[in-house]
């Protein structure tokens, strides 16, 4: 940083109040204004950007002889080789820190080394920009290095594009990194170790490149490198993108860190030799290490937590590293004996591993002078997982199954992304399914067997039945927590035991996706409603076919689809059912589909179908291809009116609806379908009364009340106020028919503080 950077920077008034709230901070900051922020920050990156150019990029030789720590000759002879090649097709390229390109891709094999990686993803890493960048093809990389090197290799240029598009490329884009992973998981290692040198010399990119570049990385990058128990890579990756993304506030959070830290040492200290003092006496060997907060979880704490920065640094952190598993629970006694630990903090991860395999045991203890301290506990082959995660595979080449866990267990999250792409209905569902994965806070329950599940914090009953089998959450309908029967919406807590009672031919609601959390039941659920509405949609188009077809006195078993081919072709479609579900839902009209039909049917047919065979029955069981309108609120027993939608299917309005007017005008008189309530069972239907009233205490739980008593249900009361004696109350209630909302209103009269009823109508 110059000089006279620093003398401008620090003519721009107070610093903000980082130990006040995250909002207190935040105001200070916009107060601080960005007038000087752009340029003093890129100024900053810039000087990074340069220290990186004049420092001396790794050489082939200091890779090499890194590797020769893990490495055997002839592997190192291969990672040579594919330096030399991937050189040779660089040549003339530049990277904008100056460098020649070539030391982009030694630099991430650099990284991959530190991870001890094996030499065919080191070869990939060297390599990885050749498909892209030069005119080598994947058969020539094949060839020269053999399959697998060129499988990585193609893998990663095949993601170059991931997250430079937006919406629905951006999401097929994962697809098929998501493919890409499951075939080799070194393709995404090397993506990640690639994506963190770009991070490294971010500040020679434009801001707004800098800008997208720092979110990609926070919202994709770090918390796949978290799933896959990479902690260094999703630590530099949070701490590199905060500051590219806001570099004001990581600058004002880390003066305060480098502050507080004076304050702490001693206290630090006199904690850390306390611990092992107490471990030594116990003839445990550990080593107590205290662990250092990183900007971003400060910041993440900050806002989500609600607190300012003094109470996140008043906790000391510690972490334990003991030989064996057993010391970890004996470690474990020594410090709640030392100190007293704070009730509901304790995780078991040892025995419960989390999602990416990492292990340790979790406390909170009251500390001398009153202050919490989080201590970590775990062995030294645990915490080696906890820094490498996957990548602990190829670092210790061991069959012990710690590390196969550690393997599996991201296989398995591969598999299921695979899974959540086949079952998603587009790219942008899979990407939200994906975004959900991704950031999981575990719940721990039971089965009935004593089976161990792992679900996502705020899962509910339905979460844990598609965690079990997609048929199981298809056919729920009821469920018993620690053997008592509960809501299936109740969130689920650590340690409950959970019972899934299923029903033959049950199925899935729409309301379901309002409470559940996890990717799998959400794709399971959209992928059931979807056939099922596919199923209704078909069967209601048949009804809307053959009603249009009925003045010609055919149906649709009448027509001859041979020679209906090129009507087919006309609307798109290849199949009878399509064309039926189309018109199901609302995408082709009936009358128009019909006339089609029996002109190819029939050349001499000139008439016109015509909408006279009877009103469509509506039967109150099919929401998912009609609905009714929330204008006017239909109820059985109201005369009622129909018109198709495109994407909603046949939509019900009260006869009188002055909607419906406004449809009679912009739409042909075929259009307006008239229809007639048939059976609708036990269902409810919606509807919005306004109930003008005297203003007085406790007259909106009397209104609650009398609806109760009348036997139909609240589903929303909204309140205006017309003047200082008068209110409007708008009372949305679940009715069965007519006479149930007949006397839901004669029991609202009754109230004497009630003036008028009226129902809500467009």
């Amino acid at each position: 940083m110059s000089k006279t950077a620093t003398t401008k920077h620090s003519k721009q008034g107070p610093r903000p109040n980082v130990n006040g709230s995250p909002e207190v901070m935040e105001a200070s900051l916009k107060a601080e204004g960005t007038r000087h922020s752009e340029s003093y920050f890129t100024a900053k990156l810039a000087a990074s950007a340069k220290a990186n150019k004049v420092a001396a990029p790794i050489s082939i030789d200091g890779l090499c002889e890194a590797l020769q720590l893990y490495l055997s000759p002839e592997q190192i002879r291969k990672v040579r080789r594919a330096y030399e090649y991937a050189r040779t097709q660089h040549t003339g390229q530049y990277r904008r820190t100056g460098h020649e390109y070539i030391s982009h891709p030694l630099a991430v094999a650099k990284i991959l080394a530190e991870m001890r990686m094996d030499h065919q993803t080191l070869m990939a890493a060297l390599l990885h920009d050749v498909i892209e960048d030069t005119h080598t093809d994947r058969a020539t990389v094949a060839k020269k290095f053999g399959k697998s090197v060129a499988e990585i290799v193609d893998g990663v240029s095949k993601l170059s594009k991931i997250f430079h598009s937006k919406d629905e490329a951006q999401a097929e884009n994962f697809q098929k990194m998501a493919m890409a992973m499951a075939k080799d998981i070194r393709v995404i290692i090397v993506k990640l170790a690639d994506r963190l040198h770009n991070m490294r010399t971010i500040g020679v990119m434009s801001r707004d490149q800098r800008k997208r570049t720092a979110r990609e990385t926070l919202d994709y990058y770090a918390p796949i490198a978290n799933r896959l128990g990479i902690h260094n890579l999703k630590l530099e990756f949070e701490d590199l993108g905060f500051h590219a993304l806001y570099p004001l506030r990581a600058d004002r959070i880390s003066r305060a860190v480098q502050s507080a830290k004076g304050n702490r040492k001693e206290l630090m200290e006199e904690l850390r030799k306390s611990l092992e003092g107490s471990l030594k006496t116990e003839a445990i060997t550990a080593k107590v290490t205290g662990r250092e907060k990183h900007l971003y979880s400060i910041y993440s704490k900050m806002r989500s937590q609600q607190k300012p920065f003094s109470e996140i640094m008043d906790v000391f952190g510690f972490r334990v590293t003991v030989n064996q598993v057993d010391d970890c629970y004996r470690a474990l006694g020594i410090v709640h004996n030392l100190y007293k630990p704070v009730a509901g903090r304790f995780k078991d991860y040892v025995a419960i591993p989390k999602v990416n395999g990492y292990q340790a045991l979790h406390t909170t203890l009251f500390g001398m002078h009153g202050v919490p301290i989080e201590v970590q506990i775990c062995t030294e082959q645990m915490a080696a997982v906890a820094e490498n995660g996957i990548a602990g595979h190829w670092l210790y080449k061991s069959d012990e199954k710690d590390f196969q866990s550690s393997q599996q267990r991201a296989r398995q999250w591969i598999k299921d992304l695979l899974d959540l792409q086949q079952r998603a209905g587009n790219p942008l569902e899979f990407i939200e399914s994906l975004k959900i994965d991704l950031f999981p806070d575990e719940v721990y329950v039971f089965t009935p067997k004593g089976d161990i599940l792992e679900l996502p914090s705020g899962s509910c009953a339905v979460d844990f039945a598609y965690a079990v089998h997609t048929d199981i959450g298809d056919n729920c309908v009821a469920c018993r927590i620690d053997r008592a029967l509960a809501p299936l919406s109740q969130q689920l807590q650590s340690g409950q035991s959970v019972e899934i009672i299923t029903s033959d031919g049950a199925g899935p609601t729409p309301d379901w996706l309002t409470f559940v959390v996890s990717s799998k039941a959400r794709s399971g659920i959209r992928q059931a409603l979807k056939m099922q509405q596919d199923s209704e949609s078909i069967e209601f188009g048949r009804r809307l076919l053959n009603r249009s077809l009925a003045n010609s006195n055919k149906s649709i078993k009448d027509l001859d689809f041979r020679r209906l081919r090129r009507v087919f072709k006309e609307f798109g479609v290849k199949k009878l059912n399509e064309v039926l579900a189309a018109i199901g839902n609302g995408e082709l009209m009936a009358y128009v589909v019909a006339k089609s039909l029996l002109a190819a049917d029939d050349p001499n047919y000139e008439g016109v179908p015509v909408e006279t065979s009877g009103p469509m029955a509506i039967r109150g069981g099919e929401g998912l291809v009609i609905k009714y309108g929330r204008c006017c609120g239909p109820v059985p027993g109201d005369l009622i009116v129909g018109h198709m939608t495109p994407g909603k299917g046949f939509v019900v309005h009260i006869e009188s609806c002055a909607n419906m007017v406004n449809v009679r005008r912009g739409r042909g008189i075929n259009e307006i379908i008239p229809a007639h309530w048939a059976n609708t069972s036990d269902a409810e239907f919606l509807t919005t009364l306004r109930i003008e009233v005297h203003r007085d205490k406790g007259i909106i739980a009397q209104l609650a009340a009398a609806v109760t008593d009348a036997d139909a249900g609240v589903e929303n009361i909204h309140v205006e106020e017309r003047n200082a004696e008068l209110s409007s109350v708008i009372v949305t209630i679940g009715v069965k028919d007519r006479t149930k909302l007949a006397r839901v209103i004669r029991k609202l009269r009754a109230i004497n503080r009630v003036t008028t009823i009226s129902r809500v109508s467009a």
